[in-house]
């Protein structure tokens, strides 16, 4: 357990959210502050139409989203999950999604 402004963070050794449904915004803000990727809450909102949609993919489809296909659904430039999150990791981790497989892994180095 990471205690980050007043908010208990339950997380795995490798800083994945241990319970998927306990996420929260300011969770995502702790979160990210310790990610080192942002000290200001809320997230802007463009990182958090970029978190969303990625638990609400993963929610419906118990699947990590294709990381071109973010940005045209939450409707910014091709490249924005790149520019608002450079580490997918941490994207993942601040959406509050499991650790990535190994083939999720492999994808995202391909894709580099």
């Amino acid at each position: 357990m990471v205690n980050t402004q007043d908010i208990e963070l339950h997380l795995d050794e490798e800083g994945y959210l241990k319970d998927f449904r306990s996420w929260t915004e300011e969770i995502a803000c702790a979160l990210a502050e310790k990610e080192g990727v942002d000290d200001e809450c809320p997230l802007s909102t463009e990182r958090m139409e970029i978190i969303k949609f990625m638990r609400n993919y993963y929610e419906k489809f118990e699947a990590f989203p294709i990381l071109r296909a973010v940005c045209r659904n939450v409707g910014q430039t091709k490249d924005c999950n790149y520019q608002q999150f450079p580490d997918p990791v941490k994207a993942w981790k601040i959406a509050g999604l499991p650790k990535p497989t190994p083939e999720v892994f492999a994808k995202i180095r391909t894709m580099g």
